[in-house]
């Protein structure tokens, strides 16, 4: 895969750790803890079709990540468009005793979902080399999902350029998260595989598992996810044979869903509204 921008060191470790598909293990995790913070909740519970539709969020996300990583600046506003026109209704007053003010346009908010995608990100890399990521990769990839934050109008400001600034700033954040009524009712529906094809519910076991171990303890308590010593070899196990799988299969093989999730938006993009002049 290459994209039209110049060589950047931060970026070239991005795209290589980007465009492995065993990462997506971690999508679930990433979106629980995304809807630990109540504005995120909210929204979602009132306006997503995600309990219908589960697997357009992950596809979506994927999409919206391929772009600002590996596309162009054409594929990049064209996801842009899509994510600004489908949060602009995004929003409530807080009225409700049990939800707070929310907008999906809201800079902290946005910031809250691109770092739960790195953090998780971060965990699920290191869980499947087996080791810690030295600190100049570690920092490359957090400097490199700024511009994630930005296009979700988090804006580049505040955003951490090391891995020691991002944990702080994580580690604040984690204790002011709860997880409500909102959040566990969509958890439920996600980890049950509601909405979901039939052939693809027995997939649910592992990836309810590996949510679990992904989760911090306080979440995965507040969700309510099992979690004895059982559970946790189950989730290892699953986490090993990931790691096993990554070990065996080649780069470019694990690189194939990016490369199509790729193909399909600059089909998109090259043919969207607004896409079109010069042609003639």
């Amino acid at each position: 895969m290459s994209d039209e921008r110049g060589p950047d060191p931060d970026s070239a470790v991005l795209r290589r750790h980007a465009a492995d598909a065993t990462l997506m293990a971690g999508g679930a995790a990433a979106i629980l803890l995304q809807l630990a913070d109540p504005r995120v909740a909210a929204g979602v519970a009132r306006h997503s079709r995600f309990r219908d539709r589960p697997l357009d969020r992950l596809v979506g996300t994927h999409a919206y990540l391929t772009a600002l990583v590996f596309g162009d600046e054409r594929d990049i506003r064209h996801v842009a468009r899509i994510v600004d026109a489908r949060h602009a209704s995004v929003r409530g007053d807080g009225e409700h005793p049990h939800r707070p003010a929310y907008d999906a346009r809201d800079a902290d908010a946005q910031r809250w979902v691109a770092a739960t995608l790195l953090a998780v990100a971060l965990d699920l890399e290191e869980r499947l080399r087996g080791s810690r990521l030295d600190t100049d990769t570690a920092d490359a990839l957090v400097r490199g999902y700024a511009p994630i934050a930005a296009r979700l109008q988090g804006a580049p400001a505040g955003w951490p350029v090391t891995r020691a600034e991002f944990e702080a700033w994580w580690d604040v954040r984690l204790a002011d998260l709860r997880v409500g009524h909102d959040a566990r009712s969509v958890a439920r529906d996600l980890l049950a595989g509601t909405g979901l094809p039939p052939v693809l519910l027995p997939l649910m076991v592992p990836v309810r598992l590996v949510t679990a171990g992904l989760l911090p303890p306080t979440l995965r308590a507040a969700y309510g996810l099992n979690w004895t010593p059982r559970t946790e070899r189950a989730a290892v196990g699953w986490l090993t044979a990931i790691a096993v799988l990554r070990r065996i299969v080649p780069a470019e093989v694990r690189a194939i869903p990016t490369r199509a999730s790729l193909r399909r938006l600059r089909r998109r993009s090259r043919y969207a509204v607004g896409d079109l002049r010069g042609r003639g």
